[in-house]
């Protein structure tokens, strides 16, 4: 192909764009991507990878207050937030100029700019028409959603605006307790804020298994991170000082900061999807299970497909897309099959159905939750949490539910047991590497199967 003219134009350069890109010109294709920001998009310059190298310098921070308990002198004399935004930047830049290198290396036709969907084959950025003769990928994104009445400016933060702070607020409300709300929570108090969450529903990480959310809300108190949960928002104000939050029933908090954290919206505005008779539900783009919208030869990926808003959810849905594109018939993913980690401290991470959602979908399951307190490797990092798996009576492992300190380094392995249906006596009988943090999931494993060694029956 040449000119304006490609097998693949893809609208959005973030994490389910780029691996389209990637994996489609790998196949052969023809590829025109499209951003109007910087190639990686939210994940790498604004969200996953940046927060990452925050809640890293706040691990660092903890090691140094908590050095003497390992016998080590050092003294903690606070954070130098402009050299953590280097450290940061580093980061994200070394990354940034991989991602670069791989599209140039591919032949990539990038384009800079904002495009806008025209057609079922088209797309116009400024006075540029780009055609697909094969298929058009739609993968714009998301942004940090806010509620009605609630004005984001000054005092009153999203996660993007988080990340730019030049100072480490004295006092900080956090307004809603997913994964962005606890980790924001997690980094401040361990750079020294006096840190309150308001969440609206009964529990943190709502979405988690209720074991999960329990734990991390004991850490949480030890930690001194205070925690409202079940109690809604109504009102929020501002002045030279500080925010104050007003919930229902008059109840006020008051910190320097207010930082936002209720969810994500699709980015799909004003970008001609409508227009094009994609069938659209409250801002986000509907796909069957093989990420085909309404119309032929447009696909979605990522953040504006509903479901999981994960980086590697959209990564992976891109390289499905362009194997479908070439006609490579990929296998469907299962969303319950899609790990899920939250990088706080403790960390939780979890794979396939909770407790409860098992419960209701199974006549009987079984539940074993192996405490990180027998494992030798939990010990020396001073962590504490369980591994909990969730079995069908008699049948496979549906779900693997994990806290405690770099927890998010197991799910792996829990992914492939839930994904392969293993049963409980096919992974009590593979041998974990002592010690590990990850011969806890063996030995949880082992009393499933019922032979418990270093746990209780």
């Amino acid at each position: 192909m040449s000119g304006t003219t490609f097998d693949v134009v893809i609208l959005g350069g973030g994490s389910g764009g780029y691996a389209a890109a990637l994996r489609a010109t790998q196949l052969g294709l023809s590829v025109a991507l499209i951003e109007k920001d910087k190639l990686g998009g939210t994940c790498l310059h604004y969200g996953c990878i940046p927060t990452k190298a925050l809640l890293h310098a706040a691990e660092v921070a903890d090691a140094t207050k908590e050095a003497e308990t390992f016998g080590v002198r050092a003294v903690f004399k606070g954070i130098d937030l402009p050299a953590v935004h280097t450290y940061r930047d580093r980061v994200v830049g070394r990354l940034y100029k991989g991602l670069q290198g791989l599209v140039e290396s591919r032949s990539i036709e990038l384009v800079a700019g904002t495009g806008r969907l025209t057609s079922s084959t088209t797309v116009q950025v400024g006075e540029e028409t780009y055609t697909a003769t094969k298929a058009v990928i739609l993968a714009t994104g998301s942004s940090a959603r806010s509620l009605p009445g609630l004005e984001i400016g000054g005092r009153v933060i999203t996660s993007y605006e988080a990340l730019s702070l030049d100072f480490v607020p004295a006092s900080a409300i956090v307004l809603g307790g997913g994964v962005i709300g606890v980790e924001f929570a997690s980094v401040w108090r361990s750079f020294g804020s006096d840190v309150t969450i308001v969440e609206a529903l009964p529990r943190l990480v709502p979405h988690e298994d209720e074991a999960c959310s329990k734990a991390l809300e004991r850490a949480f108190r030890r930690r001194g991170i205070k925690a409202r949960t079940g109690v809604r928002f109504q009102a929020a104000t501002q002045d030279a000082n500080g925010v104050t939050v007003t919930m229902e029933g008059g109840e006020t908090l008051s910190a320097d900061v207010l930082l936002v954290a209720v969810g994500r919206d699709p980015n799909t505005a004003g970008m001609g999807f409508k227009g094009a008779g994609v069938a659209m539900d409250r801002g986000f783009v509907l796909t069957d299970d093989r990420l085909r919208t309404n119309v032929p030869g447009v696909y979605a990926v990522g953040d504006i497909v509903p479901g999981l808003q994960l980086a590697h959810r959209g990564f992976q849905q891109g390289v499905f897309v362009a194997e479908e594109v070439a006609d490579l018939s990929p296998r469907v993913t299962d969303e319950a099959g899609i790990p899920r980690v939250t990088y706080s401290d403790p960390e939780i991470a979890s794979v396939g159905l909770t407790e409860a959602q098992a419960t209701e979908k199974y006549s009987a399951v079984e539940v074993y939750e192996y405490n990180l307190g027998g494992n030798g490797r939990s010990q020396i990092l001073a962590t504490a949490g369980f591994v909990k798996l969730v079995c069908e009576k008699d049948g496979p492992v549906v779900g693997v539910h994990m806290v405690g300190a770099r927890v998010g380094e197991l799910v792996g392995e829990g992914q492939l047991v839930v994904n392969w249906e293993a049963y409980p006596e096919d992974v009590s009988g593979l041998i974990h590497a002592h010690p590990t943090q990850n011969e806890a999931f063996g030995e949880a494993f082992l009393a499933l199967a019922g032979k418990p060694l270093h746990a209780h029956a």
